[in-house]
Order: C-alpha cells, then sequence, then structure tokens
C-alpha cells in the first residue's frame, strides 16, 4: 500500500504516579531523518525509540517529543550511617559525663544531614516498557495518517497518468496526420528521409511503458517514491525528444501539458515513501 509521509500520533503512558505523552510527527523527506525531544536523563531511550521506528517507517523526517506531566514530589532520605555515629557519640558522652540521655527521634531529625529532602528522579529505564507501548500506539495513528495521505496521491497520481496517456494518442494520431499531409508533395525518396527524422514510435512505446511501470508501483506499494521519480524524469528525456522531433503545434501543446503533468508527478513522488 502506497503510504505518504505526513503524519502524526499521540498517545499518554503511566508507571505507578508518574504519568507522561509522547507525540510522534513525520513530514517529507528523502531519507528516514529522526529527532529527539526529551526530557534531561532520557537520552538513553533515544536507541530504543529509533529500533522501534526504523521496523514501521521507511522515508520522512520524525520528529519524537516525550513530556512527563506528572511525577512523584520530594523524597525524604534519611541517613542512618549519621544517625547511627550521632547515637554512638552520645552514649560516650553520657557515659564519660554521666548525664541522663534524652536524645529523642525529635532531636534526631532535626540534626544536621540526618534527613535530606530530595526531589524524586524518574528512572528512564524502569519507564520504558510503558513507553514502548505508548510509542507504538502512536505510530499505529501515524501510519493511519500516512495511508490516507498515500491513497489521495495514488488517486491524483493516476489520474495524470490518464491524461498522459490521451496526450500522448494525440501526439500518435497528428504525427500520422503530418505524414499523409507531407506524402503528397514529396517524392519518395525524399518521403523517406521525412517518415524517419520524425519517427516517434520508440518514444512513445517507451512512455506508454513507464506509465505503465508507474501503474505497477502505485498497485504495489512498496518504498515507491524514489521509483516513481526515476521514471519520471525518463519520461521527462521521451518528452523532450517527441517535442524536437514533431515541430508542429498541436504537438508542442501537448509536450508541455506532459512536461506539466510529469513536474506535478515528481512533487507528488516526493511526499511518497
Amino acid at each position: 500500500m502506497i503510504r505518504g509521509m505526513t503524519g502524526f500520533g499521540v498517545a499518554q503512558f503511566a508507571f505507578g504516579k508518574i504519568k507522561g505523552t509522547i507525540e510522534v510527527k513525520s513530514v517529507n523527506h528523502r531519507f528516514f531523518d529522526l529527532a529527539f525531544y526529551l526530557p534531561v536523563g532520557f537520552g538513553v531511550v533515544e536507541g530504543k525509540i529509533r529500533d522501534v521506528l526504523s521496523k514501521v517507517l521507511i522515508r520522512g523526517r520524525v520528529t519524537v517529543s516525550l513530556k512527563i506531566q506528572d511525577r512523584p514530589g520530594q523524597q525524604a532520605v534519611f541517613n542512618e550511617e549519621l544517625i547511627h555515629e550521632y547515637l554512638k557519640h552520645a552514649k560516650s558522652i553520657e557515659k564519660k559525663y554521666r548525664l541522663t540521655n534524652n536524645l529523642t527521634l525529635a532531636d534526631l531529625i532535626r540534626m544536621p544531614g540526618v534527613v535530606d529532602v530530595r526531589d524524586a528522579v524518574v528512572d528512564p529505564s524502569i519507564l520504558w516498557p510503558a513507553i514502548e507501548r505508548a510509542l507504538k500506539s502512536a505510530v499505529k495513528s501515524l501510519e493511519v495518517m500516512r495511508a490516507r495521505e498515500g491513497k489521495s496521491l495514488v488517486v491524483d497520481i493516476s489520474d495524470k497518468l490518464k491524461k498522459m496517456t490521451d496526450r500522448l494518442k494525440s501526439i500518435e494520431k497528428r504525427s500520422l496526420e503530418i505524414l499523409r499531409n507531407r506524402q503528397k508533395n514529396l517524392k519518395p525518396e525524399e518521403f523517406s528521409s521525412f517518415q524517419k527524422s520524425i519517427d516517434v514510435n520508440e518514444e512513445v512505446a517507451r512512455f506508454h511503458h513507464y506509465i505503465e511501470e508507474m501503474r505497477l508501483l502505485l498497485k504495489d506499494g512498496k518504498q515507491a517514491g524514489k521509483k516513481l521519480d526515476f521514471i519520471a524524469q525518463e519520461m521527462q528525456r521521451e518528452t523532450n525528444t517527441l517535442g524536437s522531433k514533431l515541430q508542429d503545434d498541436l504537438v508542442t501543446n501537448a509536450v508541455i501539458a506532459l512536461k506539466s503533468k510529469i513536474e506535478k508527478i515528481r512533487e507528488q513522488a516526493n511526499n511518497i515513501e
């Protein structure tokens, strides 16, 4: 199936108190070009994201954006080693100076370094399974959009191919008319030479072949963009030859129309994966 390269997909993920969103966008590009917008510390998952996307996307400039909306708040971390040191020294002082030990938990908590309040750390490796599920869901949505665009492009290119076929038929018809008209006024040997000079059968046959090749690509739908562009270049060469061999107003108009259609097909091929 022919696919375009413009698409968008978004999905949410959650792991415990952590919630986030991942977005995947793509536009046309000659190759597979991937850009990331990830939270600080999430660079470790870039390779995993690339592996997921490269299995389903062949061409396009793809942007992946990951955002964490909700995360755990601050965490209180108790330094038990330091608490042990405080208590050990307290007992030593109590014994040495025969003091009463009235040290309470509240006293310990207020001592420097016993309690450290830190922002909760989000570990990308722990989050990855949830992120991966969301990523695959977002990519499915993106693929749906690219498939819809592909259908529209097939319709548009197919219409242009039909019109090009009609133009070729008009050129073939006009070529025969020119021959009949000139045959009346030329000697046999002169006519034979003239006939060879304006013979466009090979160019027209190749052009029809290229049209059929394009139609097959549109049906096959596997990485057709670059192939369509290559065939369009070959069509352009045949069109130039047709215009140079048949110096005629009707043919010139048909050649101009063919060139216009070819250029538009090349533009559309740049939007096909």
